[in-house]
């Protein structure tokens, strides 16, 4: 299983930071978690991670103490695409979509949230193959995670990731 990540030592000061969202326990759920770790392990200047898990609104205090330019929320959502495919969520469409992980809190209302005093928030969903207990992260959605952390060096715009 993926072990967590705490928030307590995270660099408010940055202009951009990741909110991952998902359980690691969940197979490709822990999506989320997995960069997470991996931003922790091999941090990205200018870059900050918070692990929201299943109840990323925790992290709001978090996130209005830092004051970024970017938050980039990164999720498993059920896109319609290949497992593991990395695609923008427009605002619009997530009310509509399937989000794999159960939070506490739709994630729109956090979006929506954190645009109050954000001037940049990007929802990233990454296509799952597999949500359910026990099971491993699949290769694919590993390999998306894995390009959404290549990305955040150079990140403009929509990160290179298609809109759906």
């Amino acid at each position: 299983m993926g072990e967590s990540v705490s928030n307590d030592d995270v660099d408010l000061s940055v202009s951009n930071i990741v909110l991952t969202v998902g359980n690691s326990m969940m197979a490709d759920d822990g999506a989320g978690p997995l960069l997470a770790k991996m931003m922790k392990d091999n941090p990205i200047a200018d870059w900050s991670v918070l692990e929201g898990g299943s109840m990323p609104e925790d992290c709001l205090h978090l996130i209005r103490k830092a004051m970024p330019k970017r938050v980039i929320l990164v999720d498993a959502a059920d896109i319609g695409e290949e497992a593991g495919e990395v695609r923008v969520i427009d605002p619009e469409t997530i009310v509509d979509m399937y989000v794999v992980s159960t939070h506490s809190l739709p994630l729109n209302f956090l979006i929506d949230e954190l645009k109050t005093f954000v001037p940049e928030v990007i929802f990233i969903g990454i296509q799952p193959a597999i949500v359910a207990f026990s099971f491993p992260l699949t290769e694919m959605v590993q390999q998306g995670v894995e390009q959404i952390y290549r990305q955040l060096p150079t990140w403009q715009g929509s990160g290179g990731f298609e809109h759906c």
